[in-house]
């Protein structure tokens, strides 16, 4: 311990030091930490997690679309899936230019409303096609004429029926077309700062290339995001898997029916006495109905007849099956 005891002269010459500056004696200055800002509600956020169900939605609808608008702008066309993302509406709606595609829509019975933007290059080359040409791009922008108005109604409406149709392997929806515009600033469909799921796809020929999006609220997804993850699709699929081979085995298991024509009691001495020609009365006759048993189990109501020489039951109703407590269900 005595060694780190400074002696009197060593602390005079520190205290000399100190004095004629020959010693800094101030603090170090903090060096400055990178910050790097986060926005929690960054519009990056990828989906794939959280509605990665979806992903079959888009292949399906990227498939289908292919075939259909082939065949419709007699053009051999691709079809791709492109991304998925989520940001902010005002961030989206900005990106497009005058004249762009838009159509509003409802999804029933989600509630809300959800935009397909058809951009505008794209649109022109489609329009081109169907008046037989290659779809070659147009040089300059310029406004929709109504003869283009019309045939891009009919090209939204093959857009959106056949992503209602993809929807139905995850969640039955109605599409219902809403309004259209071809002015961005014109498009209101939630306040700026609210989160929007956009889904891109491409299509394209060796001519002309471009892209389309829809765009839906997150708040639209959020009450089935539940039935929209993978873990969901894949417990229910497997229920279905077992339900189908459970039926089919089933339906090949052979069951013993009997109809019972009706019944008697008698005494073990009237058995005993019992001769040829000797008639047994039943507790029923030829019009009341009688019961169906399968494997010694009373199921149904019914009425005997016979239909081409062969004695048959016609079942009128199932026999109303009692609980534990009594109960009839």
């Amino acid at each position: 311990m005595a060694e780190n005891v400074l002696s009197q002269d060593e602390i005079d010459a520190l205290l000399s030091a100190m004095d004629s500056g020959a010693v800094d004696i101030k603090p170090e200055a903090d060096k400055p930490v990178a910050v790097e800002s986060y926005d929690l509600t960054s519009q990056n956020i990828m989906l794939r997690d959280q509605f990665s169900a979806l992903e079959e939605v888009y292949d399906k609808y990227s498939g289908s679309l292919q075939a259909s608008l082939s065949t419709l702008l007699q053009n051999s066309l691709e079809v791709r899936f492109v991304s998925t993302e989520m940001v902010k509406y005002g961030e989206f709606i900005q990106a497009f230019a005058n004249p762009t595609s838009f159509t509003v829509f409802s999804m029933e019975p989600l509630i809300g409303s959800a935009l397909l933007a058809v951009e505008p290059g794209l649109v022109f080359s489609m329009i081109d096609c169907m008046f037989g040409g290659k779809g070659t791009p147009l040089k300059a922008k310029r406004e929709f004429t109504r003869i283009e108005m019309g045939l891009l109604k009919k090209l939204t409406q093959d857009l959106l029926g056949h992503f209602e149709k993809a929807w139905e392997s995850v969640f039955s929806i109605r599409v219902v077309p809403r309004k259209t515009e071809t002015k961005p600033d014109f498009v209101h469909l939630v306040s700026p700062d609210e989160l929007m799921i956009v889904i891109v796809f491409s299509l394209g020929s060796e001519a002309f290339a471009g892209n389309f999006h829809f765009c839906l609220s997150y708040r639209m997804l959020e009450p089935i995001k539940d039935k929209l993850s993978t873990r969901y699709l894949r417990s229910k699929d497997t229920v279905y898997t077992f339900s189908d081979r459970i039926q089919a085995l089933l339906e090949e298991t052979q069951v013993h029916l009997t109809a019972e024509l009706g019944s008697a009691e008698h005494t073990f001495g009237d058995l005993l006495n019992l001769q040829a020609d000797d008639i047994l009365t039943l507790n029923s006759g030829p019009q009341d109905p009688i019961t169906v048993v399968v494997e010694g189990v009373p199921k149904y109501i019914g009425y005997p007849g016979i239909i081409k020489g062969n004695r048959a039951v016609e079942i009128l109703a199932p026999i109303a099956e009692k609980n534990e407590k009594g109960d009839v269900s």
